[in-house]
């Protein structure tokens, strides 16, 4: 269980003092966290862990496989796998989760929380994203286990979207704040919430509006990109992400949000890979590879709008602080230097396309060897 007061913010003494030369030409942060991390399973997580590993010091893992990750057993079991595919000397971390149905026991909620793994469960609606067909079809059908998780003092990771037909795919998150956000915070006023991947300026609103114990995540694609990025001039499959990015004044909003210091918004980078064919066809697959790139994009999104020396609170305080975890102690260094992203890179017996493949990122880990 996770020793912090239900509702409050565990504040933690900084370790490691962000560093720049006088021209930013380099960066030196305490070593972030990944809060929302997809890494998949089997063969492929030898392909796809190094990259977090190289970049993150831990990250929470989503439990959509298939079969979904339901019980602590499989989460243990999951963990153990991620930790085999970590690269030589890594102390790389992955923070499980359990995936929320209609039918998850409290006393499951318990020994979650007695694993010493588990920080997290995650609410999926049912049918709102890649296999989230046994998500939750009713709150009031998981009462119960919410009520569960509030006592373990665990936290509810929510992908919040409706999912109803009548509602348009970019209006999708904006309509579950009030229609089923509000009403489950007022419902389970102990229960530790994040809203993860925010893609609008009415999820900002709502997140600075409500309450300590309500946090949320933001992605690098969502700060960097928006909708005509992803259909102008043709439909770009590799940008396409659910929820889908939004309009330009969306975008603009989450970028003030993640560079205000605001210490309930922080990384989460939602790194989804799906090999090249299943992005690549007549119904492609949702979610944007950005592992091999994350921080660095990050900084530059940053630097866009002048806000570098807020990173480190974004990326590796924030979330910490949120989870009740301690910071880490050791740092990284990114520099101001063009790296150029290979067109596509391997992924078991397929091949993965990372995002700005083929093109340039203008930041780099210092003194750090590639993960492929």
């Amino acid at each position: 269980m996770i020793d912090v007061p239900a509702g409050i913010i565990k504040a933690a003494p900084a370790r490691a003092v962000p560093c720049y030369n006088a021209d930013m030409e380099r960066l030196t942060i305490t070593r972030p966290d990944d809060w929302h991390l997809h890494l998949r399973d089997g063969p492929v997580l030898e392909h796809v862990v190094p990259w977090s590993a190289e970049r993150f010091a831990r990250a929470i893992i989503m439990p959509n496989l298939t079969p979904p990750i339901t019980t602590t057993a499989a989460a243990e079991a999951y963990r153990d796998r991620i930790l085999l595919a970590r690269p030589a000397n890594s102390a790389f971390e992955p923070l499980m989760t359990l995936y929320l149905t209609d039918n998850t026991p409290p006393a499951e909620i318990e020994k979650a929380a007695a694993s010493g793994c588990i920080h997290a469960v995650k609410l999926y609606p049912a049918g709102a994203t890649t296999h989230s067909d046994a998500g939750v079809t009713d709150l009031s059908r998981c009462a119960d286990a919410l009520a569960a998780i509030a006592e373990q003092n665990l936290t509810l990771c929510i992908h919040g979207e409706v999912t109803h037909d009548h509602t348009d795919i970019f209006d999708r998150e904006a309509a579950f704040l009030n229609e089923r956000l509000a009403p489950l915070l007022a419902d389970h006023p102990r229960l530790r919430v994040v809203l993860e991947h925010l893609t609008t300026a009415a999820a900002v609103d709502f997140v600075r509006a409500g309450p300590e114990r309500l946090g949320a995540t933001i992605t690098p694609q969502h700060l960097l990109m928006n909708r005509n990025d992803l259909l102008v001039g043709g439909i770009r499959p590799h940008y396409y992400c659910l929820p889908i990015l939004k309009r330009e004044r969306d975008r603009e909003a989450l970028l003030e949000a993640a560079t205000s210091g605001h210490p309930r918004f922080f990384l989460g980078t939602d790194s989804a890979p799906h090999p090249r064919g299943a992005k690549e066809n007549a119904c492609g697959c949702a979610g944007i590879f950005t592992a091999p790139l994350a921080i660095e994009l990050y900084a530059e999104a940053f630097e866009s709008v002048n806000a570098l020396p807020s990173l480190a609170g974004f990326a590796s305080h924030h979330g910490a602080d949120f989870y009740g975890l301690p910071r880490n102690t050791d740092v990284i260094t990114l520099e101001r230097r063009p790296r150029d992203i290979p067109a596509e890179l391997p992924y078991a017996r397929e091949t993965i396309v990372p995002l700005r493949a083929g093109g340039q990122v203008a930041w780099q880990l210092a003194d750090t060897p590639s993960a492929n």
